[in-house]
């Protein structure tokens, strides 16, 4: 087996390896004075069952080419298999036609991912679960709810506990959190007049002297996130904290949500932090290496990935 990683994140790569005890695969993922990548294997990787570590976060399609080149180069030196491991899958946000003229910019880049040869396809915490369809290839979506759930039981105390979706579209990941530690569930009922803002409509629940905790896949501007925690506080809420997968977090996000209302936005290490994520006293940070590490020991020995979730 040869784990393989491009730039978007390699700590986490580097962790993955610790956990399996394996060296990273020597290569280079570099840029020409114009911006092209340039790759180059220095290991043989011929008869090799390889993965690719390579989130396609900011700057999205910089690391889409890196993961896409770094399949050629491994498919052209005779890998025997190539799995693309895809901690945080970019523009899975564009997974349907929302208006007239528009793209699905999701099925464009599993159809790129898969004619650039990636035979398999681990991700975490799909945007939407139907992506999965997008992919003419076995595409494994890993779920952060028991890092995430772990994550509450060893920090907060349940009593008078709530969990929260911050919209209706994920209900379903909210409550698999809320049923996996015997908890209420609520609703923050919003509406998007245009991408990237949001105006909370109405709270359905009762969160009255509750000490909440959001869930989401994505945090991107904190806009949601933000205005959800205020429209709880002024339910009668008695503090909001947010568990949120991905940390894409873009320019000012981090420093929206250190001066928010938020307690504390616990984000996993599916995407590189940056300096300002560091810098915010209510952000912080926990690993999903092992999952993903398992995920990886699993698909290598042909062994069940989806009793992780049993």
């Amino acid at each position: 087996m040869k784990l393989v990683t491009g730039n978007s994140n390699r700590a986490l790569a580097q962790a993955v390896a610790s956990y399996l005890e394996l060296p990273l695969t020597d290569c280079t993922v570099k840029r020409f004075a114009d911006k092209e990548v340039y790759v180059e294997v220095h290991e043989n990787v011929r008869g090799e069952d390889a993965f690719i570590i390579q989130s396609t976060s900011f700057p999205a399609n910089d690391n889409l080419m890196e993961l896409l080149i770094l399949t050629d180069a491994l498919r052209r030196s005779s890998a025997r298999r190539i799995t693309a491991v895809i901690p945080y899958f970019g523009y899975a946000r564009q997974d349907r036609r929302a208006a007239g003229r528009t793209p699905i910019s999701a099925k464009l880049v599993s159809n790129l991912i898969t004619e650039a040869g990636v035979n398999r396809v681990i991700t975490l915490d799909l945007h939407a679960a139907q992506i999965q369809g997008f992919f003419d290839i076995p595409t494994d979506n890993l779920y952060a709810a028991p890092i995430i759930t772990r994550d509450i039981l060893d920090n907060y105390q349940l009593d008078h506990t709530m969990i929260i979706s911050p919209d209706v579209g994920g209900v379903a990941r909210a409550r698999a959190v809320a049923q996996r530690l015997g908890r209420d569930l609520a609703i923050v009922d919003k509406r998007r007049p245009r991408a990237g803002v949001s105006e909370v409509m109405n709270i359905i629940g009762d969160v009255e002297g509750q000490s909440c905790i959001l869930i989401d896949d994505i945090v991107d501007s904190g806009g949601t996130l933000i205005n959800a925690a205020e429209a709880l506080l002024k339910a009668g809420a008695k503090s909001v904290s947010a568990y949120i997968t991905h940390g894409v977090l873009s320019e000012g996000a981090s420093e929206r949500i250190a001066a928010s209302k938020l307690k504390e936005l616990v984000v996993t290490d599916s995407i590189q932090e940056t300096d300002a994520t560091r810098a915010a006293p209510n952000i912080r940070r926990i690993t999903i290496a092992p999952l993903i590490g398992e995920a990886v020991a699993r698909t290598a020995s042909e062994q069940s990935v989806s009793s992780l979730f049993d």
